[in-house]
């Protein structure tokens, strides 16, 4: 036992090191590991239903889509993977949601550790609300967040799935699957159908919609609510623009859809009123991160499509397993956008100042994001006859690691998911990599340039 107890504060010194020193590789070596592993895995004759070894492009591409919660797919998971094959897919999801959790808190620490001794004091109170200086705290908080959560979907879920014969071992098996899924906004489902059959189900739309709400919310935010659930004034600004931005977000995406899609036949114009406004509140909810879909993508119309590739774009919380650029980042820009229009000096909200150097990190992480998406599409245009519409969406929406599609992820050349595969890696550990980078790169110049303002606009 104390031989094991060695082995562990080892590894974990170990980890530490290497997250202060070098967290960008930490991320990338790590995600890359365990990719390469469940890619093994699905390529495994017993991970498919037909018993015949999946082919290796469609194994990393799953595999790749699992880690990375992104749930983008080329075979129907529900009918080509077997229970086993299932199993490993929800075991690389949670794996991948606590891992990216995990490498956020630990890059968290690095940046913490790595400011200077001024800093670290004028920082002390955030650094308190968010748990950069607790690693344990915050990890602990993480887990039995996602845990519970997790639990608690699948609880409600399987009395469900018992109800629809689908008997025990395979209630328990999809309750769980589900509950994994949306937790970790990964857009999985074990059904060939997906959710389109469960479009007036509420007893399944409402749980899998609130895992994934709160899963996009992000770690910080967990650990600030658990500490101070009872004091909301005493939230720290990233806690409060957190949950304002994403409500606001869900209203906003569920008017547009509303307007977009109430009279067309092929998604939401041939239901009911009830069933129309509880689809609309959860494709607003999943249009961000979850990657569920209770109605066909395919078949909305282009203004629905060009709504998703924004809300995909902007994602959910920092430190969560959603993707896109966070909504943090998002809050930080209208900031600047409102301190300029009022002619004010500095970014202010809810009695605080926002720093200028908060605002270069998002308008480096927005850049960068419509850079390699850019990018993206046009390699994926090259590649096959796709148009810019689909192509874009699907770019945007393996970037983010939201998962949505309009259909075409299954018939494209193993070249075109290839690259998708790529676009759903730099998505996930890009946005530690990049925000690691830009919060340990400080230098301090004792000489500074004159002053100029260049024209704007």
């Amino acid at each position: 036992m104390e031989k094991m107890r060695d082995v562990r504060s080892a590894i974990g010194e170990w980890i530490s090191r290497v997250a202060v020193r070098s967290p960008a590789r930490l991320a990338l070596g790590t995600f890359g590991a365990v990719i390469l592993v469940f890619s093994g895995l699905l390529s495994l004759p017993a991970a498919t239903a037909s018993g015949e070894r999946a082919p290796f492009i469609d194994a990393l591409f799953t595999a790749t889509s699992a880690v990375c919660v992104t749930g983008l797919v080329t075979v129907d998971t529900g009918s080509y993977w077997s229970a086993w094959g299932l199993t490993i897919i929800a075991i690389a999801i949670k794996v991948g949601g606590l891992g990216i959790m995990t490498l956020a808190s630990l890059v968290g620490l690095a940046v913490s550790r790595r400011i200077g001794l001024t800093q670290r004091l004028l920082a002390a109170g955030e650094a308190r609300a968010t748990g950069l200086g607790d690693l344990r705290s915050l990890l602990r908080t993480v887990v039995a967040v996602s845990f519970t959560v997790e639990i608690i979907i699948a609880l409600v879920l399987l009395p469900r799935f018992l109800t629809l014969d689908y008997g025990v071992g395979r209630s328990v098996g999809y309750s769980a699957f589900y509950a994994t899924s949306a937790f970790n906004n990964a857009g999985f489902t074990p059904d060939p159908a997906g959710l389109i059959p469960y479009a007036g189900d509420f007893w399944m739309l409402v749980p899998i919609g609130l895992g994934v709400l709160v899963g996009s919310l992000g770690y910080p935010v967990y650990l600030n609510l658990v500490r101070g659930w009872r004091r909301p004034r005493m939230w720290s600004l990233h806690t409060k623009l957190t949950l304002i931005m994403v409500g606001a977000l869900v209203l906003v995406s569920a008017g547009f859809l509303a307007i977009f899609e109430w009279s067309n036949p092929d998604t939401l114009g041939s239901a009911s009123t009830e069933e129309t406004i509880g689809n609309i509140f959860f494709q607003s909810i999943n249009q961000r991160s979850g990657g569920f879909a209770s109605i066909d993508v395919g078949k909305a119309s282009e203004e629905t499509w060009l709504l998703e590739i924004v809300l995909m774009f902007i994602g959910g919380g920092s430190g969560s397993t959603a993707g896109g650029i966070r909504v943090t980042t998002l809050a930080v820009l209208l900031l600047a956008i409102v301190a300029e229009a009022r002619g004010r000096r500095d970014m202010e909200a809810f009695g605080k100042r926002v720093g200028t150097e908060v605002l270069r990190g998002a308008v480096a992480i927005t850049i960068i994001g419509v850079s390699v998406i850019v990018v993206g599409t046009t390699v994926l245009m090259a590649q096959t006859d796709i148009p810019l519409d689909r192509a874009l969406y699907e770019a945007v929406s393996a970037y983010a690691t939201c998962g949505l599609s309009t259909g075409i992820t299954a018939g494209l050349p193993p070249e075109a998911k290839g690259t998708l595969i790529v676009l759903m890696y730099v998505g996930r550990v890009g946005s530690l990599t990049i925000a690691a980078a830009l919060a340990l790169n400080k230098q301090r110049r004792v000489i500074r340039y004159p002053g100029e303002r260049p024209i704007i606009g």
